[in-house]
């Protein structure tokens, strides 16, 4: 699905990295016109982020992840005739995007004081590490590891784990685009643009949310458990099945534990204290595993995952991204495109739909 509710707008993408430039292709994808902006021998550092497996010529997946859809255009700032280029990009801009340290706004005369001389109607997304006070060089995993998640990921035996992807980035690029939004509709009714900042940091406390408030509300201190849920069970225990299939179920209510009890042949359980209630549950959760373990074994993933749908008991199976992708519903949001004339592909930074 395409959307152009955002045609009218002119974005300037001086930003580098995921969460950025993953905002100004979120603009673009809703159909505003985004010019990212490089240094002419310092580009965007991602551009040579590539795996072992990736063409050496090739354009980096990472870079092609958050870069679709924008026109590209070297500029160095200190060179006069480059900055009066900009200066005259920006006076015709809605947004500016940007995550450059505190000091080399200076170093390059585009303080907010001079953005709004330019142009009072311009609205600055402005990405910062640990907040537009400090200088402090911010990267996902060092955030990952001073925000609690680290602490949180992994299981006792494995230490710290940081998660899979930019996560950090990524919750930071949607404050981001939330703020921008705001910031748009208050421009329509009042005419003015304002500065909207998001740092790393603050993005990732305020994502902690459950775990925050227990720790708030008990004193107690989250720790590793793995996939499960703290005060959830069985919720994130790993089951393998007959043709060594992994699956993990996410049981919420009596009901759902009853139907799943009744499929393994352990209804016999639901008159046992120790499971007929969650909180039960929750204290007796290794017995728990070790019964319905014994019992999985047995059964094939298919029938197994046919019976939870059918069923109503949320049951996923774990799958590399080689099987998400066979998945209609994946496959949808795959997008392709040319970015310096080289093929690439990556998916939709759009998952919602509007009828």
């Amino acid at each position: 699905m395409s959307f152009n509710i955002l045609s009218e707008l002119k974005v300037i993408d001086i930003s580098t990295v995921l969460a950025g430039p993953s905002v100004g292709m979120f603009l673009a994808e809703l159909g505003a016109e985004v010019i990212k902006i490089e240094h002419p021998t310092q580009k965007d550092v991602t551009r040579s982020w590539k795996s072992a497996s990736e063409d050496k010529e090739s354009i980096s997946s990472y870079f092609s992840s958050i870069n679709f859809k924008k026109k590209y255009l070297t500029l160095d700032l200190i060179n006069k005739k480059d900055y009066d280029q900009f200066i005259s990009l920006i006076e015709g801009a809605d947004i500016l995007i940007s995550n450059f340290k505190r000091k080399d706004y200076h170093k390059f005369k585009i303080t907010q004081d001079v953005l709004d001389a330019i142009n009072p109607k311009l609205i600055h997304g402005r990405i910062t590490g640990y907040g537009t006070d400090s200088d402090r060089v911010a990267y996902d995993l060092i955030l990952q590891a001073e925000t609690g998640f680290m602490s949180l990921n992994g299981t006792p035996d494995s230490g710290p784990v940081k998660m899979p992807v930019a996560l950090i980035d990524v919750l930071a690029a949607h404050q981001l685009k939330e703020g921008i939004l705001l910031a748009l509709y208050e421009r329509l009714k009042y005419g003015k643009g304002k500065l909207v900042s998001v740092s790393l940091y603050q993005a990732a406390v305020s994502s902690l949310v459950n775990q925050a408030s227990s720790y708030l509300m008990t004193g107690k201190v989250p720790q590793r458990i793995g996939s499960l849920h703290p005060s959830i069970a069985p919720y994130g225990e790993i089951f393998k099945t007959k043709d060594n299939r992994y699956l993990t179920f996410a049981i919420g209510s009596d009901q759902q534990f009853n139907k799943l009890l009744c499929f393994l042949g352990l209804d016999f359980l639901q008159e046992d204290e120790r499971f007929n209630s969650n909180q039960n549950r929750v204290k007796h959760r290794e017995v728990l595993f070790e019964l319905m373990n014994n019992k999985i074994v047995h059964f094939f993933c298919t029938e197994i995952e046919q019976y939870t749908v059918d069923n109503n008991i949320p049951c996923g199976v774990i799958k590399a991204l080689d099987e998400v992708f066979l998945n209609e519903k994946a496959i949808e949001l795959i997008r392709e495109d040319e970015i310096d004339r080289q093929n690439a592909r990556r998916v939709s930074s759009i998952a919602f739909q509007l009828s």
